[in-house]
């Protein structure tokens, strides 16, 4: 039987990391997933590019059911080190809105990248690897279809559910309740949501307009773009906030940040008074949106309507509210919410508690992070800060 002092399943962000750390620490590594190629969501991430991390990384941006626990993990492996990483592989990159950092070329290179620095650290790395079973003696012995293994330390890295078709399952959850962890209540994270009725015939009809709004739901809101989809709406705002809402929640969206609503409408309704509501809507809008919205209210021009219409015409542009009936799933869904709970695992390690030589990493772990390449910076420290500490 093959004996290692690290195995870990998965050969994602997460796993890379970890696995590439515990090598340059002198363990004997072995890397498994169960698909054929390493790096799968990297490849697809920011449409190709990889949005790998953030200027900005900090405990707010990432939701858990304990807020701090993320804290640790982070300063032991800040942006800043995955950064001198990029540029020690001479990977050039760009920075885009809100601190995004994104590959100039493709996220080819980051995968490439963590797989040299797998190499020089001696991992082995294995594909294709069905695994049956997983018990715990004195050490773990992993059973795949191929091969017996043993080995000291076990770290569970196959993320969570979302984008079932890149081959996302919930093992890592499985087996973590297998040896006794609790498993917080997942969900679709950073997804589109979907509605019904007349709200979503409204929004059918503008399917693939964009623009930026401010979108609230409870005390959390987000300014960013906003996208009208055959099915109810999408792009980084509605993905943003779809973490934090839930069913029977509604949304309330300000489709005219850069104004005050009432003021505009008041100001154009002295200044141009024989226009339409429509034209003048189009000023601060998009057309099309211009002219859904102003179809339930008079033709009048906007200097013959009452200033209660105003107000109300006022009140939908600074806050319409809407309620979603759904998301789109974790076929579209960015990220899971939820995961193995953070009150199993030590904070600076992520070991299992009860389970000693057992580690959790990564999406997989009740720690979800913004749109932005936050959640990409908590798979590099989580699985650094594993790396670091097993086999001691």
């Amino acid at each position: 039987m093959q004996k290692y002092d690290a195995v870990i399943i998965g050969a994602g962000a997460a796993g890379l990391m970890c696995a590439l750390r515990a090598g340059q620490r002198d363990r004997k590594v072995l890397l498994l997933d169960r698909v054929g190629q390493v790096g799968s969501k990297i490849l697809i991430a920011g449409g190709g590019r990889c949005n790998f991390t953030n200027r900005t990384i900090t405990p707010d941006r990432y939701l858990s059911d304990n807020p701090h626990f993320c804290l640790s993990a982070l300063k032991s492996y800040t942006q800043n080190d995955f950064i001198a990483l990029v540029e020690k592989h001479k990977i050039a990159y760009h920075e885009k809105t809100l601190g995004q950092l994104f590959c100039d070329n493709s996220a080819r290179e980051i995968v490439d990248m963590l797989l040299a620095e797998c190499r020089a650290a001696n991992v082995e790395i294995r594909l294709e690897q069905e695994i049956v079973d997983v018990q715990k003696g004195e050490l773990f012995q992993i059973q795949t279809r191929q091969d017996a293994i043993e080995s000291s330390s076990l770290v569970l890295a196959t993320g969570g559910l979302s984008i079932p078709k890149m081959g996302a399952t919930d093992f890592s959850h499985q087996v973590a309740q297998r040896f006794g962890l609790a498993v917080k209540e997942t969900r679709p994270a950073l997804v589109p949501l979907v509605f019904g009725g007349e709200t979503l015939d409204f929004m059918h009809e503008l399917s693939g307009l964009s623009l930026e709004v401010v979108v609230t739901c409870g005390k959390r809101a987000f300014r960013e773009n906003m996208i009208f989809t055959h099915r109810g709406l999408s792009g980084p705002a509605i993905l943003q906030i779809s973490s934090y809402w839930r069913e029977g929640n509604s949304l309330s969206i300000n489709l005219t940040p850069e104004a005050d609503a009432e003021t505009f409408l008041l100001d154009r309704k002295k200044e141009r008074p024989k226009a339409g509501l429509k034209t003048i809507l189009g000023e601060v809008l998009p057309q099309r949106l211009a002219q859904s919205l102003a179809e339930p209210f008079p033709a009048s021009p906007i200097g013959e309507l009452p200033n209660k219409i105003i107000k109300e015409v006022a009140a939908l542009l600074s806050g319409w509210q809407v309620t979603p009936t759904g998301t789109e799933g974790y076929a579209k869904a960015e990220v899971t919410l939820g995961g193995v709970s953070t009150h199993e695992l030590s904070s600076k390690t992520m070991e299992a508690t009860k389970v000693p030589g057992l580690y959790v990493i990564g999406e997989a772990v009740d720690v979800t992070g913004w749109l932005g390449g936050y959640n990409f910076q908590w798979a590099w420290s989580s699985g650094w800060a594993a790396g670091s500490a097993l086999g001691d």
